[in-house]
């Protein structure tokens, strides 16, 4: 009897670890066509509102993605990232502060960084979520910036939302209005030219 008592709670065990593993590759594969539409594409245009944790109130704007490069613009800042240097331009104070981003900026500013970081270090699962993916990333190292995200993707695969924790703050953003581009790669470098009264100050 207690054999088959064992062989009951093996095959459970079996049972259930082999349904986390298949909910962890779908997951995995949604994100992995999610992220294909932006790798090999000329690049996306979208609308995106940002809302900062605590109720201290959101941002909205547009952003061109092309692989790892990003701009981002909103009525008080412009952000260009060239997939190592990072220039954030302030209207309010006239200044470009130039830096190398971490890991918690760039997310903040590129919702799309987020979706190459599933990769490692996270597990993975997903349900279905009013006509749409939902994925949890949960860090498999709970010291990491990003400990935890819910990541929304409609059924042919776009971005709809993300919901990301870092700390003890949730942060979320929305994206809408995506569109296919041909972006060359000079508009995510900054140029003097578009602001040349701006102060340039270099924070590397």
């Amino acid at each position: 009897m207690k054999k088959i008592k064992y062989l009951f709670l093996f095959l459970a065990i079996f049972a259930t670890n082999s349904i986390f593993s298949q909910n962890n590759n779908q997951a995995k594969a949604c994100l992995d066509k999610a992220t294909s539409l932006v790798a090999n594409q000329g690049g996306i245009t979208a609308h995106f509102t940002l809302s900062l944790p605590g109720g201290a109130g959101s941002t909205s704007g547009t952003i061109s993605i092309k692989g790892s490069k990003f701009v981002a613009t909103t009525p008080q800042t412009t952000i260009w990232f060239n997939g190592t240097t990072q220039w954030t331009y302030m209207k309010a104070t006239d200044e470009v502060n130039v830096s190398t981003p971490t890991e918690a900026q760039r997310l903040t500013m590129n919702p799309y960084a987020l979706m190459t970081m599933y990769r490692q270090g996270y597990s993975l699962s997903m349900s279905n979520k009013s006509g749409a993916y939902s994925i949890h990333m949960k860090a498999t190292n709970p010291k990491r910036n990003l400990s935890e995200a819910y990541i929304t993707v409609s059924k042919n695969y776009q971005l709809q939302n993300i919901k990301m924790k870092q700390g003890n703050k949730w942060t979320n953003i929305s994206i809408s209005r995506i569109q296919s581009k041909n972006l060359p790669d000079n508009i995510f470098t900054f140029n003097k030219k578009s602001h040349p009264s701006a102060d340039v100050i270099d924070l590397r």
